[in-house]
């Protein structure tokens, strides 16, 4: 027989014969053994674990679970609703031909909207690698907005792209709207739309995007080393702070800066490389450059190795070409009605 010791208020099943010995349970037979004198001191033992097996090589379609999801508190009841999945055998239709076990619950129209967000989100945080809490936390704005139904009439995508773009500057891993626009189907105007309706709806806010906040992430997709990002970070930084780029976007000026301390290194970018990483046009590019050229001896670091001089960086100056000179000229001269239109 086995005795029982309470240790801690607690029961406690021991060896009669060795009350020290740890027993060792056997899940296969629900049985609790004696390691020293194989006893078997219990049977019938609960086993807590899965109530299935997973089998490595099964390349079955059928998700062994017979649980169900787990608990969705985004969702009515929780989403703990049972759903019968359609009969294969004789057993499962009466004499009719009809199903004899029928779903007593479908999904409501809204959890069936929400979840359909939900997927949309997912796949587009998985396309950009984004995190899991950031997920989360767009899910939960998108159903508080859902909820007040503050948005009615615009697209459930729409509202779920700029909840992303929120989420993600919230979490301190801003995107801007190209991004999360280049992974959904929605247009960039339209984002920006929500986004302001999202913000003034929710009464919520979110901090200023600053050119350090994309810096990291440019230079690493352009695989610049990491002398040129520290010196990229200092120049858009003290930019910033002399007031050289009054005006210009974060990422105009973070861009600008990548291209002047690359051209000042050994690893050289090119307006174009810059610009398809960074999202923004070379000509933008050119306009916050120019800005900040006149004191370029002022914002870099005291210890960057030059391997181009300051004095011998490009300056972009603006140089009309021929064909556009002559294109400005015609439609000068179209506009003062010295040229008939049709001729051109």
């Amino acid at each position: 027989m086995a005795s029982t010791s309470r240790l801690d208020a607690l029961p406690r099943v021991t060896c009669p014969n060795h009350p020290d010995a740890i027993l060792v349970e056997d899940y296969r037979a629900g049985d609790m053994i004696c390691p020293e004198c194989g006893l078997v001191v219990g049977d019938r033992v609960i086993d807590v674990g899965s109530e299935w097996r997973t089998f490595s090589n099964d390349k079955a379609t059928k998700d062994p679970s017979r649980v169900g999801d787990s608990q969705n508190p985004l969702l009515s009841d929780g989403d703990l609703s049972t759903m019968i999945g359609k009969g294969t055998g004789a057993a499962s239709f009466d004499e009719f031909g009809n199903s004899k076990y029928q779903n007593r619950r479908t999904m409501s129209s809204s959890d069936r909207a929400m979840m359909n967000a939900f997927k949309e989100i997912t796949t587009m945080a998985d396309r950009i690698n984004l995190p899991r809490n950031i997920v989360d936390r767009t899910n939960n704005l998108f159903k508080q907005v859902y909820e007040q139904k503050s948005l009615k009439g615009r697209a459930n995508d729409a509202i779920a792209s700029a909840c992303l773009y929120i989420a993600c500057r919230q979490e301190g891993v801003p995107r801007t709207f190209k991004e999360i626009c280049a992974v959904s189907r929605i247009s960039k105007k339209e984002i920006g739309r929500c986004f302001k309706l999202i913000l003034k709806a929710l009464e919520t806010s979110v901090d200023l995007i600053t050119t350090g906040d994309f810096m990291s992430r440019f230079c690493s997709n352009l695989c610049l080393p990491k002398q040129v990002q520290m010196a990229a970070t200092h120049i858009a930084r003290k930019a910033v702070e002399l007031d050289l780029v009054p005006g210009r976007s974060p990422i105009s000026v973070a861009a600008a800066a990548i291209y002047m301390a690359s051209q000042a290194s050994a690893e050289k970018r090119t307006q174009k490389e810059i610009g398809d990483i960074a999202g923004v046009a070379d000509v933008t590019i050119r306009q916050s450059y120019r800005l900040i050229y006149p004191r370029a001896p002022d914002l870099f670091p005291t210890d960057f190795k030059f391997d181009t001089p300051v004095d011998k960086l490009p300056q972009l100056n603006d140089v009309l070409q021929p064909d556009k000179y002559i294109f400005l000229t015609v439609i000068f001269a179209i506009i003062k009605g010295g040229v008939d239109y049709r001729l051109v």
